[in-house]
């Protein structure tokens, strides 16, 4: 199990997965408004497309209602880089 730290950017015009930052972060937009948890439902969902994992092995751990938000996962971050880059390069 490993944390990724996720920025979320809501309301944008499609969802998508904008890569890591050089501190480590994840960069993420949702179309979804942050409201009543819509938008941590839709990353937790762009997060397991991309990571190719089901949407139950993904955790929020903190940042429930912040723009910076902590994931759990099921794999070493070196092995969510190279999913992440893969889905990237479809």
């Amino acid at each position: 199990m490993a944390r990724l730290s996720v920025r979320v950017t809501p309301r944008a015009s499609r969802d998508s997965v904008e890569g890591f930052d050089a501190d480590g972060t994840l960069r993420v937009r949702v179309t979804a408004a942050p409201a009543d948890g819509a938008a941590n439902a839709a990353v937790t969902k762009l997060l397991a497309r991309t990571l190719d994992l089901p949407g139950r092995d993904i955790v929020l751990v903190s940042g429930a209602t912040a723009r910076q938000k902590v994931f759990e996962i099921p794999v070493e971050l070196a092995e969510a880089r190279t999913r992440v880059d893969a889905h990237r390069n479809r």
